[in-house]
């Protein structure tokens, strides 16, 4: 079993690094490398297929001019043979022997995993997704070491794929678990599918529909807008309660923060909490009017984006020189974290929490060494983005295959199921009442005047 899961560790390993549009099903059962007097013909027949089998699963073959060379990976499609049997099996029937196929405990063997999402390097969806599951196959290795072992089916499920043709391979439903898809009108398909089969689906991605609240078999790690803003406007309230708040209007008018500022106003106003407002282009005087002397002071801006933010630095930095006793904290949103690198030292000058799903700390030991292996492996760099995908995949990977591993059938991803600590996106899940299982992860990012940052979990 594990000399087989390593030959699908790697086989995907190498597929990935130089996957193409062409890539639609991962399905093969080995991976050759050419020996300098081999022929193709020799491949197929080493392997007992045909040519045109084998020329399918290496459509390099079919090019102009194609010649094998010594050192060619050859990819060797898993090909089953026709049955003798000419009896039909109706899908409900094959429903009920897959169902019957998975009964065997989960814990005592392989897992079997399927990723259906847009695995190409075509667009930028592509490109992030195709980090994602590399970012998977890095913790299969992880997994391995840990004795646990992994069966992965990979399908490249583009925007304008049918995903109920994907569906038609037989080894869709064997899967324990799938993952994907990308896009919403492909979801209720998949789910309807996983249900029929007893598959736990993860839609890791943003998505449009409830279909978690109808469907048991479903995990979804997405949050809409309006539930983070209502964790953000509690964690505030929490955190602040004898804090004098301060929301700095910062004239953008692309901003979409009017979501958390009027209904964090409002909570205020219901409690009867005091807080001033003030503006960017106000002047120094009556900016310095808006804060109180006797309080603690946290700051609220109405925009995210960093030229809005560096001005409110600059008029912050100005007023603590003028005015040193005065108590400043900020609290802002989840775009700063990407502006660490230029105002960490403002973001530990002004004590400041910044709401979020995850945390990329790039100091971090662990994380290194995920970066490095991904480096090593796939000959690129892992793309500059935040949340950094290889790691949201290798998160993911983790979270599920042991909680899988340890708990069978019954894992539901609670926060009294332990798996290993997250390197950046921590997940916990709640049950939807008559549906499946929702994320509720949240926490605020703090950056501490003492010049050290800690993550607080709600």
């Amino acid at each position: 079993m594990t000399k087989t899961i390593l030959r699908y560790f790697l086989l995907f390993v190498l597929v990935l690094a130089g996957i193409t549009a062409a890539a639609q099903t991962a399905n093969w059962k080995d991976v050759y490398k050419a020996k300098k007097k081999d022929t193709v013909f020799g491949i197929a027949r080493k392997y007992g297929i045909t040519l045109q089998q084998l020329m399918d699963a290496n459509p390099t073959m079919k090019t102009d001019g194609y010649q094998l060379k010594k050192g060619d990976m050859i990819y060797i499609p898993n090909v089953v043979a026709p049955s003798t049997n000419a009896q039909t099996v109706a899908p409900t029937a094959m429903a009920k022997e897959a169902a019957k196929k998975k009964d065997a405990d989960i814990r005592n063997r392989a897992i079997r995993v399927g990723v259906m999402l847009p695995l190409h390097l075509q667009d930028g969806d592509g490109q992030r997704m195709v980090e994602y599951y590399r970012g998977m196959l890095l913790a299969t290795d992880v997994l391995k070491k840990q004795k646990i072992s992994v069966d992965i089916h990979a399908w490249n499920v583009a925007a304008d794929a049918d995903i109920r043709q994907v569906l038609l391979d037989n080894s869709a439903e064997r899967c324990d678990i799938i993952f994907g898809p990308l896009y919403t009108r492909q979801v209720k398909p998949l789910a309807n599918f996983c249900k029929t089969y007893g598959i736990r689906m993860v839609i890791p991605f943003s998505i449009n529909g409830d279909e978690v609240a109808h469907n048991s078999q479903v995990f979804q790690v997405y949050q809409s807008a309006d539930q983070l803003n209502q964790k953000a406007i509690h964690a505030f309230l929490e955190r602040f309660p004898h804090h004098h708040p301060i929301f700095i209007d910062c004239n953008d008018t692309t901003s979409r923060k009017g979501l958390f500022t009027f209904g964090l106003r409002k909570q205020l106003d219901a409690k009867g909490v005091k807080y001033s407002i003030t503006n960017l282009r106000s002047s120094e005087d009556m900016f310095a009017k808006a804060f109180s002397r006797k309080e603690p002071n946290v700051v609220v801006l109405n925009s995210g984006r960093s030229p809005e933010l560096n001005i409110a630095f600059a008029k912050l930095n100005s007023l603590k020189t003028s005015q040193p006793g005065v108590s400043i904290s900020l609290f802002g949103y989840t775009e700063w974290l990407m502006y660490t690198k230029y105002n960490l030292a403002d973001y530990y000058k002004f004590d400041t929490y910044i709401p979020s799903t995850f945390y990329y700390n790039p100091l971090s030991s662990a994380t290194q060494q995920v970066e490095a292996a991904y480096r090593r492996w796939f000959r690129t760099e892992p793309q500059p983005s935040l949340p950094r995908f290889v790691l949201v995949g290798y998160d993911h990977a983790l979270f599920f295959l042991q909680g899988l591993h340890r708990y069978g059938a019954g894992f539901t991803g609670s926060r009294t199921e332990t798996v290993t600590a997250p390197l950046q996106s921590p997940l916990y899940f709640r049950q939807i009442a008559g549906g499946g299982l929702q994320n509720e992860i949240f926490q605020l990012i703090h950056y501490k005047s003492n010049q050290t940052i800690d993550s607080v979990t709600y």
